[in-house]
C-alpha cells in the first residue's frame, strides 16, 4: 500500500477484488462503446481507441463515481437529509438522477457561471440548486453550510475515495474491451479537472498491469489556463489556480488531498493545451467519429497530436468523458 493513499483503497490493491467491484457496478451502468477511426489514426499518427462515456447514464462518466459512492452509502442506511455536492454540471446531474432513483433529496451547489443548460439538467433530474460565486472556496463554503443545516451527506465530485474508485471503472472496461479484441494499449489518456477520473484511471490501470503483466501508462490533457495538475505533478505538491480561464467549464477546479497522491504515484504525464487546440480536437471528433462530446473531453486527443514525439505509432486509449454540450451556444473550432 502506498503510504499516502486513503485506507479505503487497501482492499482494491488486489486486482481480483477491484475487478469484482467493477463487475458489480456494471449492473447499474451502461457498457459504453469503443470506437475507432482510420482517418483519426492517420491524422494523429497514433492508433486510437475511444471509450465513449458520452453514452453513459446522464451523459458522462460521473455516473460511475456516483454509483459506487451511493452503493457504499446505502449499505449503511440512506441519510434522512439526503446528499449534497458542488458541481459545474455533470456530477450534479448524475447525483440528482441517482438520488431520485433511491428516493432521497439532492442539493447541488453550482457556480453562477455554470452553463444554463446544465443547471436545467440538474433541476430536471430532481436536484435542488444553490448558486454561488464562481470560485472553489465559495463552492466548499456553500456545501459545508448546507450539510450543517440539513444533515445531508456530501458526495464530492472528485476527491472522495468511493467516487474516485468508481470513476476508474471506465478505464478498466476500456482495457477489457481492448484485450478482448487482442489489443494491448501503450497509453490511456483522460482529461483532468478536479482529478477524480485521472486518479481512478491511474489506480485501475496500475492494478490491471499487475494482474496482466502489462505496462500501460496513463496521461492526462489539461487546459493551459487551468494547469494546476500539470504544475502539481511537476512540483510534487498541490498547486492552485488563482483565476482559471478556459473554454472547458468542467476543468476550472483543482486536485484534492485524496486524489493527488494517487496521481503522483500512477500518472506518467500531464500535457497542457491552449483553448484553440482543444476546440480543434473537439471539432475533429465530431467530424470523424460523428458523435458530440463536451469541450472537456478533447484535451487528451489534442495532447496526442501536440506531443507527436511521444505518441506517434503508439496504441492509445482515450476516455471521452461526456457529451453534455449546449449546441445552441457552442462555438465550434475550425474544421481541420
Amino acid at each position: 500500500m502506498h503510504p499516502a493513499f486513503d485506507p479505503y483503497f487497501t482492499p482494491y490493491l488486489d486486482p481480483t477484488v477491484l475487478a469484482q467491484r467493477y463487475a458489480e457496478l456494471a449492473r447499474s451502468l451502461h457498457r459504453t462503446p469503443l470506437m475507432q477511426s482510420a482517418s483519426l489514426n492517420a491524422w494523429s499518427g497514433a492508433e486510437l481507441h475511444f471509450k465513449c462515456e458520452n453514452f453513459q447514464k446522464s451523459g458522462a462518466f460521473k455516473m460511475r463515481g456516483v454509483a459506487n459512492a451511493l452503493r457504499e452509502l446505502a449499505s449503511g442506511g440512506l441519510p434522512r437529509g439526503g446528499v449534497c455536492t458542488h458541481s459545474s454540471g455533470n456530477h450534479g446531474q448524475a447525483l440528482a438522477w441517482a438520488s431520485r432513483e433511491l428516493g432521497i433529496s439532492c442539493t447541488v451547489v453550482m457556480p453562477s457561471n455554470a452553463p444554463q443548460f446544465k443547471k436545467d439538467a440538474v433541476r430536471t433530474a430532481g436536484g435542488i440548486i444553490i448558486e454561488c460565486e464562481p470560485n472553489l472556496a465559495a463552492r466548499i463554503e456553500a456545501v459545508a453550510r448546507e450539510v450543517g443545516r440539513t444533515g445531508a451527506v456530501e458526495i464530492h465530485p472528485s476527491n472522495q475515495a468511493p467516487v474516485i474508485l468508481g470513476q476508474g471503472s471506465a478505464a478498466w472496461e476500456l482495457l477489457e474491451d481492448c484485450a478482448a479484441r487482442g489489443i494491448e494499449l501503450d497509453w490511456v489518456g483522460v482529461p483532468v479537472g478536479g482529478g477524480g477520473l485521472l486518479a481512478g484511471t491511474g489506480f485501475a490501470v496500475a492494478r490491471w498491469n499487475e494482474q496482466r503483466g502489462t505496462s500501460v501508462r496513463v496521461f492526462a490533457g489539461e487546459p493551459s489556463g487551468a494547469d494546476d495538475a500539470a504544475r502539481g505533478l511537476a512540483s510534487g505538491k498541490i498547486e492552485h489556480n488563482a483565476d482559471p480561464q478556459t473554454v472547458c467549464d468542467g476543468m476550472r477546479t483543482e486536485l484534492g488531498s485524496i486524489n493527488f497522491p494517487i496521481i503522483l504515484a500512477t500518472v506518467a504525464a500531464i500535457h497542457t493545451l491552449d483553448d484553440p487546440e482543444i476546440l480543434a480536437a473537439q471539432r475533429i471528433i465530431a467530424d470523424r467519429l460523428k458523435i458530440i462530446v463536451e469541450t472537456n473531453c478533447a484535451p487528451p486527443l489534442a495532447a496526442v497530436v501536440k506531443q507527436a514525439g511521444v505518441f506517434k505509432g503508439q496504441r492509445v486509449g482515450i476516455i471521452l468523458s461526456g457529451g453534455n454540450l449546449d449546441l445552441s451556444t457552442h462555438q465550434w473550432g475550425p474544421a481541420l
